[in-house]
């Protein structure tokens, strides 16, 4: 029997984000402002994967992900696979996907949008295969690539 090591070492509670694409690793690190984060992070690069050639990996110790930064995440990345750990037990699985609506996450790239000239939330409908995002208020068009985030 092949002995095979631990890529990244194991999580009693807390979130793993995985399948990350490694240029976009560093990304979600800001995003999420692990910096700031108190608990233990692991951040793991250039993994081995079945799937892809190398991916990125992200754990975080006693941290469970709200839909809002979940979906922020998929803008950027999405696809990716979240895992959720109590007491060292995989108790959910599932991959992050982009919402079929996205609020306070996007900010309209027209400048005369009521979203860029009032105190207001911004909504924007995930269309086209999930490739284009258009604001509810002025019908503003985004693929997701270019967008700019809230």
């Amino acid at each position: 029997m092949k002995n095979k090591d631990l890529q990244v070492a194991a999580l009693k509670e807390g979130s793993v984000i995985d399948h990350i694409p490694v240029d976009k690793l560093f990304t979600l690190v800001q995003m999420l402002q692990l910096d700031k984060c108190t608990e233990p992070v692991t951040i793991g690069n250039n993994l081995e994967s079945k799937k892809f050639k190398k991916k990125g990996i992200i754990k975080v110790s006693g941290k469970f992900f709200t839909d809002e930064e979940l979906s922020r995440l998929a803008v950027v990345c999405p696809n990716m696979k979240l895992t959720v750990i109590r007491d060292y037990e995989v108790v959910e699985k599932r991959e992050i996907a982009l919402p079929d609506v996205l609020k306070d996450v996007v900010k309209c790239t027209n400048p005369v949008c009521i979203t860029n000239n009032e105190p207001m939330h911004t909504i924007f409908n995930v269309e086209a295969n999930k490739q284009i995002v258009k604001c509810h208020y002025c019908g503003k068009t985004q693929v997701i690539g270019n967008i700019k985030l809230k």
